[in-house]
Order: structure tokens, then C-alpha cells, then sequence
């Protein structure tokens, strides 16, 4: 028992949300801390799942055209001080190479917090003609994002991994098309891989990433009332363009200036899927994303060739799941099966002197926990149905908390009051960055998340802090 209680958690989700994610990650061999504050480790069991997210993604990006591409870490501050707008919404964030050896450089390198200022040079140099046009880029890559105070795993690093890509169209109409096509992609992965339910939305002026037109983003609900941004896409329009000159001749010869875009998920989503549904005993991972889908747990207290020898041909039948073999003699069963929950396997299957006689094991899914027995004869077919399951249930109890936490509101005081019961609250707002601080403040820290696409009646709506014609209805609430 004693060893339970120093392997698993012990602290509750529902009491103490951010001690008991800090104690998932570490307990579960997600990650580690370094001593570089802010900077994890992914470990393997963390950093396979990435992978699965780059496979799945780049192959979609990779159906419609998409590029892979790699540019350098280092951008010197001359070019990334030529779009001020942008420049400024990461100056705090930007980590400097001033030195090599005691030699100090002619001009800082900046390790990118993002990479359009260095990508849009080489851009100007091959874009002359709408032949190059369009022109579908994208870099699998690691950057530095320095300025925060509160570092979580994965949720929240001075240095992550993401996809950033970086489209140029010659027309508005298709920049738009493409909008639809990458989150589409994206919200698919949420919903079909992650099991994560997410709202779409344009961001508030206030809120768009600095020196797009507009931003576009699905956000998700943690269970303790906050809610995070998932994935993003911005429309550039001419911005950058014309900031790094980039132009073309368009079919009449006349110069004009390029329409671009950029977009990005990061490993912030790994946090996130681990947020939502692990629990008090562990990880849950949805099958689709583990990397081993059983575990097959011999019940013995000494070697037993029998049981071992139909454990093994148990799991050369269930390869296709890449299951674990966990014959080990010098721990419990008891401890075995902690020990699996912990790490997220979605199903358990055990076989004792019993189960062998009747030619059956057990089977246990990790996120309901619910035990049955199972012919051997049929168990490929009911482990993949079972899996199947779990993958639907993990997302349907993540939207049932989506959908519970989302509500409607026409006053300051009865939003204020949503705010406090940790509410998502779609409300009638004016476009005003002075609206929104005002908005930051009465509530006690609450901000805009995305307005829907699809909108309510805004007509004779008044905005909820100017009591002035409401320009659009806006998700709010508490985020990371």
C-alpha cells in the first residue's frame, strides 16, 4: 500500500487541478523538469504521440500540396525588426544571441520565437510571377518564447514544438478557401485522434496575433473552469507583403502586392489532451494516440509456463495493438495494474490458473475501469471493438463538459456571475480594446476567446460594458 501511495497520485483532480496535472506529467513519465527553467523533457511516451500528430497532420498538409521546408533558428534583428507590428507583439518574448566564445557578433541573433520575418526574404526573392503563385510551405520546428512567469508542462514552456506553415496566394478569395481547409484539418485531428471537442472562432482585434488581419482559433475547456487555445490560423492579408516586399506580376502584368497566411498546432495540444481526460488514477490516453494499446498481465506468483506460454501467444495475436508483456515476478499483480493506469494503457487484459481452464481472460478499460471476460477465441475482435469505444466515450465525456460549461449572457452582472461558476459565456460585445481591458477587469480576469462564425441575431444588442450597439456576439472566460 505504501507503495501505491508513492508512485500514484495523490492529489485529486477535481481539489487541486494544477498539482494534480504537475504530479500526472512527472508520475506518468511524460516528461521531466531541466534546469533550464521553463524547458521539459519530452520523454518517449510524450514525444511518440508527437510524432503520431506530425504523421497524421503531415500527410493531410501533404494531400493538398503542402510543402516541407526548414529555415534557420537564428534571425538577425535587422530582419525581424522590418514588420513593426509584429516585431513588437514578441519583443518581450524574443531570447538573444549576443556573443560566440568572448567574441561579441556585429548584429544579435534572435532564436525564433516564430519565423516569418526570416522565411518572407526568401520569399521576395522567389515569388516574381502568379506562375510561382501559390506558393504552400510549411516547417516542422522548435522555438523560443521566453517572457512568462508561470511555466507548465507542456501547457505552457519557454521553448516548444509546433508546425508552422506559410502560404502565399495572389487573390483574397483563395486565402480564404485555404482558411477553411487548415482548420478543418485541424479540428478533425482534435475530434477524431485527441477525442477533443473545440469551438472555432475569429479572434477579437485585441487578441489577433500581432500583424495578421484577422486570427482564427478553436479553443477548448479545461475541468477547472479555464479555458486554453488550441490551434490557430492567421490571414496575413497584404501585411507582411508589403512589409518584405513581396510581389508578382498577375496575368495583366500590373505588380501587385501577395495575400499570405500562417498557421500552427503545437505540443501544447499533448497538455491539453492530457488535462481533459486523465483522472485521479492516472493518464488516459484515447487509443488512437497510444502507443501501446494493451497490456497483457500474466496472473502468477511464480513462473508458470502454461499461463506464460498463452500470454505470449496472446500477444503475437494482438500485435497489431502493440501490446506489453508484463511478466515481471518481483512486483504484484496489485502493483502492475497501478502502474498501468498511471501510464495511460487503454486496456488491461489479464489471464490467471482460472482463466486458462476456461479458456478466457479478463479484460479491464482504463477509462471506465469496467471488468469483463472474454472468450480467447474472439478477443482480437472485442479488444478492437473496445478501443473503438473508448475513443468515442473519451470524446463525448470531453464535450459533454464543452457543451455543460457553455451559456449565454446579456448583462455585466449576470456574466460576472457565469465567470464565477466557471462558465464559457458568449456575450454581446462592442470591437474596442478598451472594452475588453474594462471587460479583463469587472470580471475578475476573464477575456474574449474567438467569435463564433456563426453568429446570433446582433441587431438592437447591446454591448455588455459600453451599453452601446453590440458589434458581434464573443466567447469569454478564464484561460490559460
Amino acid at each position: 500500500m505504501g507503495k501505491k501511495t508513492q508512485e500514484g497520485l495523490t492529489v485529486k483532480k477535481e481539489e487541486n487541478f494544477s498539482e494534480w496535472y504537475q504530479q500526472l506529467i512527472l508520475k506518468s513519465e511524460l516528461a521531466d523538469y531541466t534546469k533550464v527553467s521553463g524547458c521539459i523533457v519530452f520523454r518517449p511516451s510524450s514525444y511518440q504521440i508527437w510524432e503520431k500528430v506530425i504523421k497524421v497532420i503531415d500527410s493531410e498538409f501533404k494531400k493538398i500540396g503542402i510543402k516541407n521546408t526548414y529555415f534557420p533558428l537564428f534571425i538577425p534583428e535587422s530582419t525581424l525588426s522590418k514588420e513593426q507590428e509584429h516585431v513588437k507583439g514578441f519583443t518581450p518574448e524574443v531570447a538573444w544571441v549576443t556573443h560566440v566564445g568572448d567574441t561579441k557578433l556585429n548584429e544579435k541573433l534572435a532564436i525564433r520565437p516564430t519565423s516569418e520575418t526570416i522565411m518572407y526574404e526568401s520569399y521576395a526573392k522567389w515569388i516574381r510571377s502568379h506562375r510561382d503563385l501559390p506558393l504552400r510551405l510549411n516547417q516542422w520546428n522548435n522555438v523560443v518564447r521566453w517572457e512568462f512567469k508561470h511555466p507548465v508542462p507542456f501547457l505552457r514552456t519557454r521553448e516548444f514544438l509546433w508546425n508552422e506553415g506559410h502560404h502565399v496566394y495572389s487573390n483574397k478569395k483563395e486565402l480564404d478557401k485555404d482558411n477553411k481547409t487548415i482548420t478543418r484539418i485541424y479540428s478533425d485531428f482534435l475530434r477524431d485522434y485527441m477525442a477533443l471537442p473545440s469551438l472555432l472562432g475569429k479572434k477579437t482585434d485585441k487578441e489577433k496575433f500581432a500583424g495578421a488581419e484577422a486570427t482564427y482559433s478553436l479553443e477548448l475547456y479545461f475541468p477547472n473552469g479555464k479555458a486554453i487555445q488550441g490551434p490557430d490560423y492567421h490571414d496575413d492579408g497584404q501585411n507582411f507583403a508589403k512589409a518584405y516586399n513581396i510581389k508578382f506580376l498577375n496575368k495583366q502584368g500590373k505588380e501587385e502586392y501577395a495575400y499570405q497566411s500562417t498557421y500552427a498546432i503545437s505540443t501544447r495540444m499533448l497538455g491539453i489532451m492530457f488535462a481533459i481526460h486523465s483522472d485521479n488514477k492516472g493518464l488516459v490516453l484515447p487509443p488512437k494516440l497510444a502507443d501501446n494499446q494493451v497490456v497483457i498481465i500474466p496472473l502468477m506468483f511464480e513462473k508458470d509456463k502454461k499461463i506464460l506460454a498463452k500470454a505470449k501467444e496472446i500477444s503475437k495475436n494482438l500485435s497489431k495493438n502493440n501490446p506489453i508483456l508484463d511478466d515481471r515476478l518481483e512486483v504484484t499483480p496489485g502493483f502492475k495494474f497501478n502502474e498501468w493506469e498511471l501510464k495511460g494503457i487503454p486496456v488491461r487484459i489479464e489471464i490467471g490458473p482460472k482463466d486458462l481452464k476456461k479458456k478466457q481472460v479478463i479484460l479491464v478499460r482504463r477509462d471506465n475501469g469496467k471488468k469483463k471476460s472474454v472468450k480467447i477465441t474472439s478477443l482480437k475482435k472485442v479488444v478492437e471493438k473496445e478501443l473503438g469505444e473508448m475513443q468515442n466515450a473519451l470524446f463525448n465525456k470531453a464535450n459533454k463538459l464543452l457543451q455543460g460549461a457553455l451559456t449565454k449572457s446579456e448583462s455585466l452582472k449576470d456574466t460576472i456571475n457565469k465567470i464565477k461558476d466557471k462558465k464559457i459565456v458568449l456575450v454581446p460585445l462592442k470591437n474596442s480594446k478598451e472594452v475588453e481591458d474594462i471587460l479583463k477587469e469587472k470580471t475578475g480576469g476573464a477575456k474574449t476567446l474567438n467569435i463564433p462564425l456563426k453568429q446570433p441575431t446582433i441587431k438592437g444588442k447591446k454591448c455588455i460594458i459600453s451599453g452601446k450597439q453590440a458589434d458581434y456576439w464573443v466567447y469569454i472566460g478564464k484561460s490559460y
